[in-house]
């Protein structure tokens, strides 16, 4: 995607446009440059960011996209950074229940990174902003910096998956200064990257496992989460399936079941769209092939 410079909007702080979240944290941009819909900065925007790894698993870009959506159905604009992996993933869940979505970028908007074909969408159904200079290409330091926006827009952060290291903490870090809430998914034990949202827990970040329990969570009115369909409870065979690909005879052997058995849940759930068959006889969960 070619972003122009005619399609760019410069808001200066102080300014009618420049958003109010943003005057009231530390270290405040002094002007952002937007491109595509700029109402939807206004102070009276709901709006949840959603961050993560750029090495996600298969269950955690699933659940970027899961909790994207369901928030774009509860009208909640999705805020994250546009890189690889769970902000892509948001992004992506977000635009296919027609939501809003707002990208954050480290790096000018003349010179996006990454320039994914998710830019012109967003230019388009949502927003891209950035506080460098149209011009600025990307550089490293830049993206941990522009983290303080993404939270600061934000009415609370969830954080799918994270790294001991990932710079999605460093954007929980600037949510909790910033007096936001902070949300992390339980994953495996054994997984590096469970044990970035892991950490988050103990330190006290809330623990969710629906996109219904957050938004009740930090709007307790319930004046948008009563409009999230409900999640469907997954059955055993479905939980076996969460963030792997595997054959009936797999699924058997953990479930201690037969293999007739198996395939006798397996063949309305594909009915359902619930799970999908894959090349070689195997099986997964239909939203993580999203």
């Amino acid at each position: 995607m070619t972003v122009k410079n005619d399609q760019l909007l410069h808001i200066v702080a102080g300014g009618p446009s420049y958003p109010r979240r943003l005057s009231h944290i530390d270290d405040p941009p002094k002007s952002l440059w937007a491109c595509g819909r700029s109402e939807l900065l206004e102070s009276n925007r709901a709006r949840l960011a959603i961050v993560g790894t750029r090495a996600p698993t298969p269950y955690g870009t699933a659940q970027a996209v899961r909790f994207a959506a369901a928030f774009a159905r509860a009208g909640v604009a999705v805020v994250s950074g546009l890189a690889r992996g769970i902000d892509q993933a948001a992004h992506e869940g977000c635009l296919k229940a027609s939501g809003d979505t707002l990208a954050v970028l480290g790096s000018g908007l003349l010179r996006p990174w990454p320039n994914t074909p998710l830019l012109d969408r967003i230019a388009e159904r949502g927003l891209l902003l950035s506080e460098f200079e149209p011009e600025q290409g990307a550089r490293p330091h830049q993206f941990p910096q522009r983290n303080r926006i993404i939270s600061g827009l934000s009415d609370g952060v969830l954080v799918v998956e994270a790294a001991a290291a990932s710079g999605s903490l460093i954007t929980a870090r600037w949510a909790l200064d910033q007096g936001r809430e902070v949300f992390a998914l339980p994953g495996r034990v054994d997984h590096p990257m469970s044990r970035g949202t892991h950490k988050l827990l103990r330190e006290g970040a809330h623990l969710v496992e629906s996109p219904e329990e957050l938004l009740a969570e930090i709007y307790p009115s319930e004046r948008l989460a009563k409009k999230v369909q409900p999640t469907k409870r997954l059955t055993p065979v479905e939980n076996c399936l969460r963030g792997e690909t595997l054959s009936a005879d797999e699924l058997a052997d953990r479930l201690a079941r037969s293999v007739g058995a198996v395939l006798g849940e397996l063949v309305p759930l594909e009915v359902e769209g619930r799970v999908v068959r894959a090349p070689g006889g195997l099986f997964r969960l239909a939203e993580e092939g999203l």
